[in-house]
């Protein structure tokens, strides 16, 4: 994984990377010296992990993560107080280290933050044999895409419905929408996605599948009639 080590402190730069280089999964792409500078390297460069100090002059760290969003790197704050802590996971960090920071804590920030880098590029692939895969646990799981009913989201996380059980995916049902065929599964509400041949009745303004109802915004009923090939 590729990662990039943002202080305004040298020596805490020289620090981290001693770290870095003992961690053979991270491979240092650059060192900045401000939130500035790592956000135009971010725009270039392809970055994984973002270690980060706080408080620096012109941007502070908490300032890049808000300007980066959810479209960022996994990010670890590196930084000499605490009182930041609270903020920082309320941006959803990875991490939150306080220097120095010892190589046993470092590799299960590192630990923690491949889990989420992971989750986010593999938690639902589709595949040319009509597969899902979902990370379930650590383990890659295959699902038939005909067993899919519905998905809702539910916060930082998707659930995925079957027949059998549900699946929570950390995701967002936007991505999940770009990745599944436009053919058999549609958008029918900002927190709904179902599948098109799992409709049973429509009532009421609400889709029945397997004795779920499911709500239909207005934005979406027309396009819903068009491909139900309503007579």
């Amino acid at each position: 994984m590729n990662c990039l080590i943002v202080d305004d402190n040298k020596l805490a730069r020289t620090a981290m990377k001693q770290l870095v280089s003992h961690v053979a999964q991270l491979k240092l792409v650059g060192e900045c010296s401000s939130a500035i500078e790592a956000y135009n390297i971010l725009q270039q460069e392809k970055v994984d992990i973002l270690l980060l100090d706080i408080e620096m002059p012109g941007m502070s760290g908490i300032e890049l993560t808000r300007n980066l969003g959810k479209k960022g790197p996994v990010i670890i704050f590196t930084t000499a107080k605490k009182e930041y802590a609270v903020e920082a996971f309320e941006l959803h960090v990875a991490d939150y280290l306080i220097k120095p920071v010892s190589p046993a804590r470092f590799i299960q920030a590192i630990d923690r933050a491949r889990e989420i880098a992971d989750s986010a590029n593999r938690e639902l692939q589709v595949s040319e044999q009509e597969f899902v895969f979902i990370r379930d646990n650590g383990i890659l799981k295959r699902i038939r895409m005909d067993e899919i009913l519905y998905l809702e989201a539910m916060g930082d996380y998707v659930k995925l419905f079957t027949a059998q059980k549900f699946h929570a995916i950390h995701t967002t049902l936007k991505a999940l929408e770009e990745k599944l065929p436009p053919a058999k599964f549609m958008r029918v509400h900002r927190s709904y996605i179902v599948a098109l041949d799992k409709i049973s009745s429509i009532e009421d303004g609400s889709i029945m599948i397997d004795k779920s109802a499911i709500p239909v915004a207005d934005a979406y009923r027309a396009t819903l009639n068009s491909k139900l090939r309503l007579l």
